[in-house]
C-alpha cells in the first residue's frame, strides 16, 4: 500500500512540474533567447540572463527589468504561438520547425516566429498565402502536436 502511495505522490509531483506546451528551446530559453515582451514594442532585442523567469517548465530571458515585470504580470499575453516553432510549418506541415527570431509578426495580439534561411522566409510565405487560413490550420495541426 505504501508503494502505491508513494507512486501516486510521485506522479502528482511530477506532473505538478511539467511543461503543458513544447516550447522551442533552441539555446535553453524560449524564442531562443529572445525578450517575448519585446516583440511587441516592434524591436526583438535579446535577454539577458540576469532578467529570466521560468513559466511553465521554461526559461525565458528579458532584454530589462521592466520587460520582466511585465511577462510575470501577464505571462500568457507574451507567449510565442505554437510554442515559438514556425507558424508557417506547423499550419502547412504539422512540424515543429525552430525559427529565426528576428523574423516575426504581431497578428491580432499574438506573437508568430517564423524561419527564414536563404530563400526561404516563411514570413513572407505566410503572408503571400491567406494567414487567417494558414492560422486555422496551424491552431488544429498544434492540438495534434503541442506535448
Amino acid at each position: 500500500m505504501k508503494t502505491i502511495a508513494y507512486l501516486l505522490f510521485l506522479t502528482i509531483t511530477v506532473s505538478g512540474v511539467a511543461q503543458s506546451t513544447d516550447y522551442n528551446t533552441k539555446n535553453g530559453f524560449a524564442a531562443q533567447g529572445y525578450d517575448v515582451v519585446s516583440y511587441f514594442n516592434e524591436m526583438p532585442l535579446e535577454g539577458k540572463k540576469e532578467f529570466s523567469t521560468t513559466f511553465d517548465g521554461t526559461d525565458f530571458k528579458f532584454h530589462s527589468s521592466e520587460n520582466l515585470e511585465r511577462f510575470r504580470l501577464d505571462p500568457t499575453a507574451y507567449l510565442p504561438e505554437y510554442g515559438g516553432y514556425c507558424a508557417y510549418a506547423v499550419a502547412v506541415n504539422g512540424k515543429k520547425v525552430t525559427v529565426d527570431p528576428e523574423t516575426y509578426e504581431i497578428r491580432e495580439g499574438k506573437l508568430y516566429l517564423f524561419y527564414n534561411k536563404g530563400k526561404n522566409n516563411t514570413l513572407q510565405f505566410w503572408l503571400n498565402g491567406s494567414p487567417e487560413d494558414l492560422k486555422t490550420m496551424a491552431d488544429k495541426n498544434w492540438e495534434k502536436i503541442k506535448s
